[in-house]
């Protein structure tokens, strides 16, 4: 294993500097915009920007390294984030931060694409998973510790956001001193929506539905426990926890699924997930420290929300050709850019109206309406029959945001390696080429 990872050391290295910087600035902006009077349908722009750029980022960003390669794109792209961050910080005005989040959201999906194409091209397709694997750890670690840097500093002062351009710059050294060659171009985003809708009309309203749950809880969160009058501490923790629930819930229920109608799993998450957004309300303390009930919620919402995209990506992919894992994927991030976009301009106006609890009422009830579509949906086409299912389920990186290039990392894209037998595998591995 040491033989593996010394080639990707670096990469490794760039990728948690990039994601505790990220993680960091997602809270912190949230956060700081409510201490400044953002009213909530602002701090939902602020959040649907993020979303555009990220998603504009993925279509755009292979056309740029196309022209002046890896490592001049990761830079420049890491120093605009240093400077995004900064001008938060000298800013504070909500339409500014608009722009400036949609800039960052940009940056950050060049960012993860050329991090992931440089860690694809370094490794082999017997270490694929467990390279996927250690990827997947790294960054949610990074993420979750990037979060809690909100308790180091008074989130009113110029600090957070220093530190965050710190992070930012420190992210390019790996990758600009090594001496590695560039990897191949990257991966293009293939969008055939109509083809989509068409190949699995579930997985097409599911990825925009988790969209606009991810989207929301990622804006409001923060917003929430602000209003709450929790720490800097506990809306970490709560971040935390919510985390802490996606990476418990995400095997056992990916396994599930494949074992069975993974709708039928959808359709107990979505139901979950309802139980769990309008729980949370009756859990929250009047002063300002949750108890241990919010907490052991928070945890559970986590696990109701965030695997349910790796379901609806194995369902898409079980009525596909495993060669097309890649293009049906990417149409699906797509559509989950989209559904981010429109949760925090839905759930903003909500919360301004009903206050802050009502994120979680509009959780839940955006859970339940998925429930319904799905259930209907299983009356109308029958599931594949688990020995014919072309993917099995591959936890998803929830935590740092899915680009064509995750994908390309994933096993599951490389259908042959992924569906051969091992007895195969022992007998074609000496072909096999080094990506």
């Amino acid at each position: 294993m040491t033989r593996q990872l010394l080639p990707v050391f670096a990469l490794f290295v760039s990728t948690a500097f990039l994601l505790a910087g990220g993680g960091m600035q997602a809270v912190l902006l949230p956060v700081r915009g409510q201490i400044e009077g953002f009213s909530a349908s602002q701090i939902g722009f602020i959040g649907a920007g993020w979303a555009i750029g990220f998603t504009v980022g993925c279509i755009i960003v292979p056309h740029l390294v196309r022209r002046v390669g890896h490592v001049r794109t990761f830079s420049a792209l890491a120093a605009i984030l240093a400077t995004v961050v900064l001008l938060n910080g000298m800013i504070i005005e909500a339409n500014t931060w608009i722009v400036l989040r949609a800039l960052a959201g940009f940056c950050f999906s060049g960012s993860y694409m050329i991090i992931e194409s440089w860690l694809n091209e370094r490794i082999t397709n017997e270490s694929r998973g467990a390279m996927f694997s250690i990827y997947m750890v790294i960054s949610q670690a990074a993420y979750m510790a990037g979060q809690y840097l909100l308790v180091v500093a008074n989130p009113e002062r110029e600090t957070l956001f220093m530190v965050g351009a710190i992070l930012y710059c420190l992210a390019v050294l790996p990758t600009a001193l090594s001496k590695a060659q560039s990897p191949a171009p990257l991966t293009q985003v293939q969008i055939d929506l109509k083809s989509m809708f068409f190949n699995s009309p579930a997985a097409f309203i599911g990825a925009l539905v988790i969209g606009t749950l991810a989207g929301s809880f990622q804006s409001f969160a923060p917003v929430y426990g602000v209003a709450q009058g929790m720490s800097s501490t506990n809306i970490a923790n709560m971040m935390a926890c919510v985390m802490l629930g996606a990476v418990i819930f995400q095997f056992p229920l990916g396994k599930a699924s494949d074992l069975v109608d993974r709708r039928f799993v959808m359709v107990g998450l979505s139901l979950g997930g309802t139980l769990a957004g309008f729980s949370v309300p009756l859990f929250a303390s009047a002063d300002s420290q949750p108890s241990y009930t919010f907490f052991a919620t928070m945890v559970v919402l986590g696990g109701f929300i965030y695997p349910l995209y790796g379901l609806v990506t194995a369902y898409a992919n079980d009525h596909a050709e495993p060669e097309d894992f890649v293009k049906i994927s990417s149409s699906l991030l797509i559509l989950y850019g989209i559904g981010s976009i429109i949760g925090p301009l839905v759930t903003g106006p909500i919360m301004e109206f009903f206050g802050s609890q009502a994120l979680f009422q509009t959780i839940g009830a955006t859970h339940f309406l998925l429930a319904i579509y799905l259930t209907y949906r299983i009356t109308r086409r029958e599931a594949p029959q688990t020995d014919d299912q072309t993917m099995d389920y591959q936890p998803m990186p929830f935590a740092v945001g899915q680009t064509t290039e995750t994908y390309s990392l994933d096993p599951r894209s490389d259908a042959d390696t992924y569906l051969s037998s091992p007895e195969e595998d022992e007998n074609e591995g000496s072909g096999e080429k080094e990506r």
